[in-house]
């Protein structure tokens, strides 16, 4: 097998799960397993921990359809407001809840199980809270929720802003459906006090085993990734890839990774930058870790472990561990 091989631990996920769930307690926990579960496999992540959370959140009415054609029969939030005929359709058919964002919005998806998103401060999707009323006005008896994303949850004073403006939505929402669901906590959020769990969250990297900036959490990395060996050569001429070599060195080895398959052109990985498909290095071991820590790559390469969790099995063969 010329692949990756990456090893998604179920074991570290499940426990993952379960420290959220103490946290949030009888609130209701949704998972985010948009963009692939982070690159760990949306349909085997979402089937592993289905029977421990309330529901699941994705990014598109794609991702959505195809948790429902794996077996997942829990809630099903799609962040994107839909875009056109096409995703309602697709929402319908799969019994997804879509998520409005605008008087048009809520128009258009009349009849389907929705959450109305407003936005506190992000700035990315969502009504404004002097929208809200007319959003409202034109949902029917299928408003089921409301929810923000918080903007940098580390800060105090920018949470607790947002918190305040968010409070006021709610009860505009519950003014109208007294059971609807407000979240307004992603991983950060959750994190950062009782206040801010609200009737429920939305799980992301905390469940692949990464804190998101400024927290702490007793949580597991899921994801490890390795590259097989392809040959080891004694050192002939001057050159170790594209690049002159460094320093004199005896026999050195290729290993069948490189920034095809996610990882960063210039990741310390090996004795040269990576090449689109192959890493080289010292030493000969048949397997080489190339992903055990995604919050330390990042790090090395000025980016976050969400990221480098996303890219990283963009090739690669993925074996479930319990």
């Amino acid at each position: 097998m010329q692949k990756t091989l990456a090893i998604v631990n179920l074991k570290n996920l499940k426990h993952n799960v379960q420290y959220v769930r103490g946290i949030v307690g009888t609130a209701e926990l949704y998972a985010v397993v948009k963009a692939n579960a982070y690159g760990h496999g949306a349909a085997r992540v979402a089937l592993a921990i289905e029977s421990t959370v309330n529901g699941f959140c994705v990014a598109t009415a794609d991702e959505g359809a195809a948790l429902r054609l794996a077996g997942i029969t829990k809630p099903v939030l799609v962040f994107t407001p839909p875009l056109g005929r096409d995703d309602i359709l697709r929402a319908k058919l799969y019994n997804l809840t879509v998520t409005v964002n605008s008087v048009q919005t809520a128009l258009a998806v009349r009849g389907l199980p929705c959450h109305i998103k407003v936005n506190t401060g992000m700035n990315r999707l969502g009504c404004n809270i002097s929208q809200l009323k007319s959003v409202l006005a034109a949902t029917d008896g299928n408003l089921q929720g409301v929810y923000t994303h918080l903007y940098a949850p580390q800060s105090v004073r920018a949470r607790n802003a947002q918190l305040k403006i968010f409070n006021q939505a709610e009860e505009l929402v519950k003014s109208k459906n007294p059971c609807a669901v407000a979240h307004i906590a992603a991983s950060g959020g959750l994190l950062a006090g009782r206040e801010f769990i609200k009737d429920g969250v939305r799980c992301g990297i905390l469940l692949y085993g990464y804190p998101p900036e400024g927290f702490k959490a007793d949580v597991k990395p899921v994801l490890t990734v390795y590259a097989r060996r392809v040959q080891t050569t004694p050192v002939f001429g001057g050159g170790a890839g594209y690049a002159p070599a460094k320093k004199k060195y005896k026999r050195l080895s290729t290993y069948r990774v490189g920034y095809g398959d996610g990882f960063f052109r210039s990741s310390p990985l090996g004795v040269s930058n990576l090449c689109m498909d192959a890493l080289i290095r010292e030493g000969g071991k048949k397997l080489q870790p190339v992903l055990t820590d995604a919050a330390r790559l990042a790090r090395q390469n000025g980016t976050i472990s969400y990221e480098v969790l996303c890219a990283a099995t963009r090739r690669a063969e993925v074996i479930y561990e319990e």
